[in-house]
């Protein structure tokens, strides 16, 4: 079991944003409801472009950082190895997110 991700979100603008969490699927449906506060939300990086999966979260951490300190076309570069026509992943994923609170209706 993985404990830790590294992701990336993306605007339609091509605004980019880096961060860790420890649980992927709601991280992206926070990003997406707009429950995300902060530099995500007030650019509307809804899109999820890419993420890796770590041991740990310190391991997540350490690699958020890293891509962090790159240039933006290294970054794309990155993003490309494994998307390369910049799809949103999380559509992918064939089920709709939903928060603790909400039930699934069949």
């Amino acid at each position: 079991m993985k404990f830790g991700y590294t992701y990336i979100m993306g605007s339609h603008t091509g605004t980019l944003y880096i961060g860790v969490t420890r649980d992927i699927y709601i991280r992206v449906q926070q990003h997406k409801n707009g429950t995300f506060e902060g530099f995500s939300k007030e650019h509307n990086c809804t899109r999820l472009l890419y993420y890796e999966a770590h041991e740990s979260i310190l391991e997540s951490i350490a690699r958020e950082k890293q891509l962090k300190g790159w240039r933006r076309e290294k970054k794309l570069n990155l993003i490309r190895t494994r998307n390369p026509n910049l799809n949103d992943l999380a559509e992918t994923w064939g089920w709709m997110l939903i928060t603790a609170n909400e039930k699934m209706n069949p």
